[in-house]
C-alpha cells in the first residue's frame, strides 16, 4: 500500500516584494506569491496563461526577506497546505499555500534590478540554495 504524497514544485518569478511578519512567539514568517506561465499555441499564436502561487517560508525568513524582491526567479519545493480563518463578519475563509521546504535563488536582486536567466542557461545561474529546514509551527502563533 502506498503512503500519501504532498509535494509542490514551482519555478517562477516573485510577483510582489515579500512580506515579513512575526508570530506572537517571535518566529519570523515570510510570504509572497510566485507566478508561473503555461504556454500553448492557439491559431498559430503563442498564448501564455499565468498561475499564481501563495508561498510561505518559516525558516531563514529574515535572511530571505533581504534577498528576494519582486521579479526574483525562484525554484521552490514544498508542501501544499490549506489555511482557514474566520473574518470579522463571521465568514469562513480558505487559502491554499505552499510551505517551503527547499528554495533556490536562480537570480539575484542587485542594485534595484534583477539579473534574469533564460530557461536555457538557468542551470549555470543556480546560485544559492537556502536551507529552510523544518520549523515546528503552532497554528495559534500564526499572525494572520
Amino acid at each position: 500500500m502506498f503512503g500519501d504524497l504532498n509535494r509542490a514544485v514551482v519555478l517562477g518569478n516573485v510577483t510582489r516584494d515579500p512580506e515579513l511578519r512575526y508570530t506572537p512567539g517571535g518566529t519570523a514568517v515570510l510570504s509572497f506569491s510566485v507566478a508561473t506561465n503555461r504556454r500553448y499555441q492557439k491559431d498559430g499564436q503563442w498564448v501564455e496563461v499565468p498561475s499564481y502561487h501563495n508561498i510561505v517560508v518559516w525558516n531563514n525568513a529574515e535572511e530571505l526577506s533581504k534577498r528576494i524582491k519582486k521579479g526574483t526567479r525562484l525554484y521552490i519545493e514544498g508542501r501544499m497546505e490549506t489555511r482557514s480563518w474566520e473574518s470579522s463578519d463571521g465568514k469562513k475563509n480558505y487559502k491554499m499555500e505552499i510551505n517551503v521546504e527547499r528554495l533556490i535563488l536562480i537570480d539575484r536582486y542587485e542594485g534595484g534590478k534583477v539579473d534574469s536567466a533564460s530557461s536555457g542557461d538557468f542551470v549555470e545561474k543556480l546560485s544559492d540554495e537556502v536551507s529552510v529546514d523544518e520549523v515546528e509551527i503552532n497554528p495559534e502563533d500564526l499572525p494572520f
